[in-house]
């Protein structure tokens, strides 16, 4: 049976992550988070910085910003809107916005040491590079769900993250 919210995309909890485009001086690199161990949801998974959009976000770019700040200390003067990707449905029923932003060096990280255990930097030409894009499939909870994965080295790119990266592939690739 599928869940509610892929039967009613508006029944989604709203969500923004920021898809950070980091300027080095001869390429462009994703910056990606590796969540800790210990929490509930997505443990030590890949992921950009973000989360549920709070009352006292003005708007899904707000929480984007809000959450990078807090998650891995990159403030906003380091990053230049650039727009939004469409919205990604999840499977565990959220609704998220992703807001692409061009980072500018230099910056300093301060990761949240509860919900991040690391942070990292994907050269962009790795995922615009359809040979390392996978498509893999799974029986969760009695259905069978499809999903994108983007290995890089010893870190596996995949699901929810993996999928707006391919958006953002798509983007780039075809305009």
């Amino acid at each position: 049976m599928p869940s509610e919210t892929a039967m009613n995309p508006a029944a989604a909890r709203p969500a923004a992550v920021l898809v950070p485009v980091v300027e080095r001086e001869s390429s462009l690199s994703l910056l990606l988070t590796k969540r800790t161990d210990h929490l509930h949801h997505h443990p030590s998974e890949i992921s950009f910085p973000g989360g549920r959009v709070e009352e006292r976000d003005e708007s899904p770019v707000g929480t984007a910003l809000r959450e990078t700040e807090e998650e891995i200390g990159l403030g906003r003067s380091h990053i230049e809107l650039l727009g939004a990707l469409p919205d990604y449905l999840t499977g565990t029923g959220f609704r998220v916005t992703p807001v692409v932003g061009l980072v500018h060096p230099p910056f300093r990280l301060r990761l949240d040491a509860f919900e991040v255990a690391e942070a990292f930097e994907v050269p962009l030409s790795h995922f615009l590079d359809p040979a390392n894009h996978q498509r893999h499939s799974m029986m969760h909870e009695g259905r069978l769900r499809h999903f994108h994965a983007m290995p890089y080295g010893d870190y596996y790119i995949w699901g929810a993250t993996a999928g707006m990266i391919m958006s953002l592939y798509k983007v780039l690739s075809h305009g």
